[in-house]
C-alpha cells in the first residue's frame, strides 16, 4: 500500500505540469501548453490554443494523450523504482552471486590443524592443511602460511637459517629489531613466513614446521603457571591458474614473496578455512614471588662456594711465572 501511495503521488505531480483537454462546444482546446501537432492562433496574448488543420481532433489527439498518459506512467513506477532502492539492490545481488552460500556449499572445504610437539621448553610447532581437490589440480598453486608467534614464545633466526641449509624447512622472520633474549614481558608479537610443503603421507595435503622456543616470565603470586594462546595463521595461496577453489574460498589478496630465495612479489590469496582447533594452548611454568628470598639466597651462596673452590684449584694447581 505504502508505494502504491508514492506512485499515485509521483504520478499526479507529473500530470499537473501536462496540459488539459477542455470541450468547447464541438471542438477541443488546450489550456497551458502547446503539444506537437498544435499551432498558436495569430493572438499571442491568449492562453488558449486551438489544434491546427494538421492536427485531426478525432482518434489521433485520443492517441496521444494516452500515449502521454502511458509515458506519465513509466515515468513515475521508474521513479518510484529509484526511490524503493530496487535498482542498488538488483545490481548487488548479481554482483553478489559467484559468492552465494549456495554456490560455496558445492565447493569443498580447506581444514587446517595445528599442534604443537614435543616437551618442555622447545618445541616444535606443526601446521597440516587439507584440500578437497585432488593434488593434481593443485600442482601449479603454492602455499604460504603467515603465522603469528606471541610475545611468550620466540623463534631463533639463526636456528632457521641452519634448518634451511638443510632443507628441512622454508621459513624466514619477517619481523626486524628481534630480541631472542628478552623476556616476555618486553616482547612483542612477531611474524613468520612458512612456505608449505606437500605432505608424502596425503594425497592433497600440504604442512608446515617451525621450531618454537619458550621466553622467561615473571613471577606470579600465587599460579605457578601462565598461558601462551597461538592463534591460527593466515592461509595464503598462489596459483599460476584459475581453480573453483580460490573463486570459493578467497577473501582478499595480499603481497608477499613469491618464493623464499626470490625477490619478486607476488600477489597472494588470504584463504578462508575451517580450523580443526580454534586455537592452541600452552601452559608455561613460572616462578612464585613468594620464593624469592629463598632463590636469591641460595644462588649467591651457590656462586660464593663455586667461585671459592676455581680460586683454590687455580692458586694450588696453577703454574705462574714472574
Amino acid at each position: 500500500m505504502e508505494l502504491e501511495c508514492i506512485l499515485l503521488r509521483e504520478e499526479a505531480r507529473i500530470r499537473k505540469y501536462l496540459p488539459v483537454p477542455v470541450e468547447t462546444g464541438s471542438s477541443r482546446i488546450l489550456l497551458e501548453g502547446t503539444r506537437p501537432g498544435f499551432e498558436a492562433p495569430p493572438s499571442a496574448s491568449s492562453s488558449v490554443f486551438t489544434p491546427s488543420a494538421r492536427a485531426p481532433l478525432g482518434s489521433g489527439f485520443s492517441s496521444v494523450l494516452a500515449a502521454r498518459a502511458v509515458g506519465v506512467r513509466a515515468v513515475a513506477w521508474l521513479l518510484l523504482w529509484e526511490v524503493a532502492g530496487f535498482t542498488s539492490i538488483a545490481a548487488t545481488a548479481f554482483s553478489a552471486a559467484p559468492t552465494d552460500p549456495g554456490i560455496r556449499a558445492t565447493c569443498s572445504e580447506i581444514i587446517l590443524r595445528q599442534e604443537v610437539l614435543k616437551d618442555g621448553f622447545h618445541r616444535d610447532l606443526l601446521i597440516k592443511v587439507k584440500f578437497g581437490e585432488s593434488l593434481e589440480d593443485l600442482q601449479t598453486c603454492r602455499l604460504l602460511i603467515k603465522q603469528y608467534i606471541p610475545s611468550g614464545l620466540f623463534v631463533d633466526p639463526y636456528e632457521l637459517a641452519s634448518l634451511r641449509e638443510r632443507n628441512i624447512t622454508e621459513a624466514v622472520m619477517v619481523s626486524e629489531n628481534f630480541n631472542i633474549e628478552a623476556p616476555n614481558y618486553l616482547s612483542k608479537e612477531s611474524e613468520v613466513l612458512i612456505y608449505a610443503r606437500q605432505d608424502s603421507q596425503c594425497i592433497d595435503c600440504f604442512q608446515a614446521f617451525l621450531p618454537v622456543h619458550y621466553r622467561y616470565h615473571r613471577p606470579h603470586s600465587k599460579d605457578g603457571e601462565t598461558v601462551i594462546v597461538v592463534n591460527n595463521p593466515d592461509l595464503l595461496m598462489y596459483c599460476d591458474q584459475e581453480f573453483p577453489i580460490l573463486k570459493c574460498w578467497a577473501q582478499s589478496e595480499v603481497a608477499a614473496p613469491c618464493a623464499l630465495k626470490s625477490k619478486d612479489i607476488c600477489q597472494w590469496n588470504n584463504m578462508k578455512y575451517k580450523p580443526v582447533y580454534k586455537n592452541v594452548t600452552l601452559q608455561v611454568p613460572v616462578g612464585l614471588t613468594i620464593h624469592t628470598s629463598l632463590v636469591c639466597s641460595v644462588t649467591l651462596l651457590i656462586t660464593i662456594l663455586c667461585s671459592t673452590l676455581i680460586l683454590v684449584a687455580v692458586f694450588k694447581y696453577g703454574h705462574f711465572s714472574l
